[in-house]
């Protein structure tokens, strides 16, 4: 197909067409099987709508969590999406979720009290983390608690492996029948997962002498429960693919796939309306490249994460995101997590400037081979030692004082096996390795955790010479504002691209710049 060019004929050119999506363009056909663009369609021509980046997505999405764009900044944990950072968000027509997990309910609270007096107690498109804690159920039954005593009504679930009851509990609680009959939910779930069989018990009704054992306790009324028995427990699953943080490193492609054919059958067995249940997809997406293919892919939201961490409401601190802003798509790397290091679980982290995941496997690879700290060698104890910067005996007093204080059960257990003891002393190293980063600690900045996926790398290589490049400039309004419309841009070239117009590539690459916002297009 010969290029567009500049006829009589034409009004405009490819680059035009791409870049003002906010414009109608028209294609013309002329003699030869030539194709030129106009502003304004003419005789036979075909008419292309504008562009907009709040078109992108789902509408029901951005209806029912009453946002502006099908755009969601994820919950960081311990604070990293800070109070602060969902209420920009959400000013700038996000839906946003505070990274509550790792937080004890007091924290937690305070956070949402400052939400709610900046936003109003009845904003829309706001949410907290609910981390699944299957080895400390009261502090899951104590976030929920909190959770529906203050009105917090999204939860972001993460970690889990299948339903706990109390996630249950928040799904149903509330629940009524609207004027017309149908169900209306009071809480909504957005259940964040990487694989189908996960995903599938979000999109099905729970079991049902799971919901029988919350009535006889009293968490859920006879109406309340009968009610959940026929609806999915999340109607947003969110498609977790490679990712900072917890990740299994799964291909978005086929996840998102996998999860969609997954929605088909949980649908067909019972008997669910699948355009109900909304996928949207996480990790990866750095560029807008990446958001566009997510959008193009039948995503009904995307979720950032990693590239919001460097932003200027992030919790991290400012030496963590100069780290991150100087990194490439593969100074990444796997470490045992802090909270699941026992299982082998592994987090995605920055590994650029730290040495933290190779300290982080090495002390892995050691609880994996010995029964108890005094089974090691002089050089692996000395390595020990200075990855706690003190004796061991005094480390292992602290651990146990916090244990004690804290956690008694885990106290009695890490007394009476040395595999648990080595397990606790280390978990608590990796512990202290986030808490430096965020408090920025000058003299353990080599051992910071930063989780982190590829996205952070290929953000930093699109912002390169751009105003978005220097770390003061990225507010997480302009970093998901510039993805958006750098989305609708690439969204634009693919429509031109598809209606038969001869598209360079340049044009799938749209520079980063402020969005110029011209007002809500629903």
């Amino acid at each position: 197909m010969p290029p567009v060019g500049n006829s009589a004929d034409d009004t405009l050119g490819v680059g035009d067409a791409v870049f003002e999506t906010a414009s109608p363009v028209a294609l013309v056909f002329q003699e030869h099987g030539e194709i030129s663009l106009a502003a304004e369609a003419r005789g036979q021509n075909i008419f292309l709508p504008e562009v907009y980046a709040e078109r992108l997505g789902d509408r029901g999405f951005r209806s029912i969590h009453g946002v502006r764009f099908a755009y969601v900044v994820g919950a960081m944990a311990r604070g990293i999406t800070t109070a602060r950072m969902v209420i920009e968000a959400q000013r700038a027509g996000f839906a946003a979720f505070f990274g509550a997990a790792g937080l004890d309910p007091t924290t937690i609270g305070a956070a949402i009290d400052e939400i709610r007096a900046a936003l109003g107690p009845d904003a829309p498109g706001w949410g907290s983390n609910l981390i699944h804690s299957p080895q400390a159920p009261e502090s899951e039954r104590a976030v929920v608690d909190l959770y529906l005593r203050k009105g917090v009504r999204r939860v972001s679930a993460s970690a889990f492996m299948g339903l706990s009851p109390e996630i249950v509990r928040y799904a149903a609680t509330g629940l009524h029948a609207g004027p017309d009959g149908r169900v209306q939910r009071t809480n909504h779930v957005f259940a964040k997962v990487s694989h189908p069989h996960v995903a599938a018990a979000f999109m099905a009704p729970p079991p049902g002498a799971m919901v029988d054992a919350l009535v006889a306790r009293g968490d859920l009324t006879a109406h309340e429960a009968a009610c959940i028995r026929q609806l999915p427990i999340a109607c947003d699953i969110t498609a977790e693919s490679d990712s900072g943080g917890h990740t299994d490193n799964r291909p978005a492609g086929a996840l998102f796939a996998a999860l969609t054919r997954c929605r088909t059958d949980v649908c067909t067995e019972h008997g669910i309306d699948p355009d109900t249940l909304r996928i949207g997809l996480a990790g990866g997406l750095g560029t807008p490249g990446a958001v566009a293919a997510a959008y193009g892919m039948g995503a009904a939201y995307v979720v950032t994460g990693s590239v919001n961490q460097a932003t200027v409401e992030s919790g991290l601190s400012d030496d963590g995101k100069a780290m991150l802003a100087g990194a490439a798509m593969d100074d990444v790397a796997m470490a045992p997590a802090a909270d699941m290091f026992e299982r082998g679980v592994k987090v995605q982290v920055l590994r650029r400037g730290t040495l933290f995941a190779a300290r982080g496997e090495r002390l892995f690879q050691l609880y994996r081979a010995h029964e108890a700290l005094d089974t090691l060698s002089e050089k692996d104890l000395r390595f020990v030692e200075t990855c706690l910067g003190e004796p061991v005996e005094r480390a292992w007093e602290k651990t146990l004082a916090y244990l004690e204080a804290e956690r008694p059960k885990d106290a009695d257990r890490a007394r009476q096996s040395g595999k648990a003891q080595m397990a606790f002393l280390f978990r608590r190293y990796l512990f202290q390795c986030a808490q430096w980063a965020r408090a920025g600690d000058g003299a353990h900045r080599a051992e910071f955790q930063i989780w982190c996926g590829p996205a952070m790398g290929a953000f930093n290589d699109w912002v390169r010479g751009s105003a978005l490049e220097p770390l003061g400039e990225r507010t997480v309004r302009r970093v998901g504002h510039a993805l958006l419309q750098g989305a609708a841009q690439v969204t634009r070239a693919q429509q031109l691209r598809a209606g038969g117009v001869h598209v360079s590539q340049t044009h799938f690459d749209p520079p980063p710049y402020l969005f110029e916002d011209t007002g809500a297009h629903a």
